[in-house]
């Protein structure tokens, strides 16, 4: 861990004025009518949203949630100035409504979500996320259970794997990396990224990097996506926190790539839309639209953004509020 570098200068947070803005509203109106509103920052990371919420709002109470323990301490310490009126919690991002209840709160007024693999992660060697260095084959990002991505490699079958890069990682070439790997793991178990890069390389043509970059980048990000079932955790997360929300609420996800987008729109469009049966006379309640698109379509960081933080280059912003009240109201 790269304990000498003060955190805030490791993590440079993607949109985060705009995530602010959006959320600013609906913590105004709370504060405004129950004297304090509650945020829930559902990938906490090092922390870098929820210090600029803090500081920006003296009334804000904020629950903290990730699956990383190094990612907590680290937030920890930034956050340490409002330990007063902030929750840090060990759990993943589907489990908020579970969270947000035993704090002993009823719903929430703001949701940020900030998806996939975070910036300590990328930078800490030991992890396994980068195919730019050689370390162990790891990628958990709560590294206290589960299987890595070594597991993966060494354990799948050719047929799985085939599957697990295609779906997850939307690579052509996902038929040859399996068997690259397959045949690799044949001769010695596959235990670091150095290793598999190797693997990849050997079977992806030259051309194909100049136009999708690091030839590796998708198998990776389909191993990473599933040790941490990032993706059904998200199916989960999403409609939880909608659930979560107070009315006026707020929800601001950032997603960085396609599978993530899509989970993300399908999760806010069940919301924003009619339910009612096509050519149904009257519009019930019940079918009524509970939710409020505040974005159009994605929002994309600025080039100066880009260039100031070039991990900022995928990202996709959506952002919706709660606009009728919820049929189900969470027990307190």
């Amino acid at each position: 861990m790269n304990e000498e570098v003060p955190t805030g200068d490791r993590h440079v947070p993607v949109l985060l004025e705009r995530c602010v803005n959006l959320l600013a509203p609906a913590i105004e109106a709370a504060v405004s009518a129950h004297g304090r509103a509650v945020v829930v920052d559902g990938t906490l990371g090092m922390g870098g949203h929820s210090e600029a919420i803090l500081k920006r709002f003296p009334d804000v109470h904020l629950i903290g949630i990730d699956r990383d323990e190094q990612a907590l301490a680290l937030a920890g310490e930034r956050l340490s100035p409002f330990s007063d009126r902030t929750d840090l919690v060990h759990a993943v991002y589907d489990e908020i409504s579970d969270v947000v209840l035993s704090l002993g709160f009823d719903g929430v007024d703001g949701v940020l979500f900030d998806l996939g693999v975070s910036s300590l992660q990328l930078d800490e060697r030991d992890r396994g996320f980068a195919y730019s260095y050689d370390a162990p084959l790891d990628m958990r990002m709560d590294t206290s259970r589960g299987q890595t991505a070594a597991d993966v490699v060494n354990d799948y079958s050719e047929e799985d794997l085939v599957r697990l890069i295609r779906t997850w990682g939307e690579e052509k070439f996902a038929g040859r990396i399996a068997s690259a790997i397959v045949s690799a793991r044949a001769t010695a178990r596959l235990e670091t990224t150095g290793q598999l890069v190797d693997a990849v390389r050997s079977v992806v043509p030259a051309g194909a990097a100049k136009k999708g970059g690091h030839p590796a980048k998708r198998t990776f990000q389909a191993l990473r996506i599933e040790v941490n079932e990032e993706l059904s955790v998200l199916a989960d997360a999403v409609p939880a926190a909608v659930e979560s929300l107070n009315m006026g609420g707020r929800i601001v996800a950032m997603s960085y790539h396609s599978l993530e987008d899509k989970i993300v729109k399908k999760a806010f469009n069940a919301g924003t839309q009619s339910s009612a049966p096509p050519g149904f006379p009257v519009e019930l309640d019940q079918h009524k639209a509970y939710l409020k698109s505040l974005t159009r379509g994605t929002e994309t960081p600025t080039d100066d953004e880009i260039q100031q933080n070039p991990r900022a280059a995928s990202a996709r912003l959506r952002a919706v509020e709660r606009i009728r009240q919820r049929t189900n109201r969470m027990a307190t």
